[in-house]
């Protein structure tokens, strides 16, 4: 099992009801990020039941780490409704990733703004911890 995506898909869950409302629009989201990686439904379904605790991430590769990072923010708006729960979860989860927890803010500011390769070029340039 490819525990990459595994992580990836259960912070992605554990986000989706961050704002204690898991929408279809989220779900469809991560099932298709599930379908793109070859990753079982039924393990997603599994964690979707019952998501597992958030460890260290530090042991991903930089280019993970912002995979990651970006797939959150793709998923705060994917409903069109950002709550300050889930703007909370992503900072902490981008302080676990090794960035400085106003990447999520940078990233909510100018999201539409700039293509992902512009903001991911910023994001490891002005708010990586190392």
């Amino acid at each position: 099992m490819d525990i990459v995506t595994k992580k990836k898909l259960n912070i992605l869950i554990q986000l989706a009801e961050a704002d204690k409302h898991f929408a279809q629009v989220e779900r469809d989201m991560i099932f298709r990020i599930a379908r793109e990686r070859n990753f079982p439904e039924e393990t997603v379904n599994s964690l979707i039941r019952n998501p597992e605790p958030i460890e260290t991430l530090g042991a991903l590769s930089v280019e993970q780490k912002a995979d990651y990072l970006m797939s959150s923010i793709d998923l705060l708006f994917v409903d069109q409704k950002v709550f300050e729960s889930e703007v909370i979860f992503c900072r902490s989860i981008a302080i676990k990733l090794g960035f400085k927890k106003h990447v999520v803010d940078y990233l909510i500011e100018n999201f539409d703004k700039y293509p992902a390769e512009e903001l991911k070029k910023a994001i490891f340039s002005q708010f990586m911890l190392t």
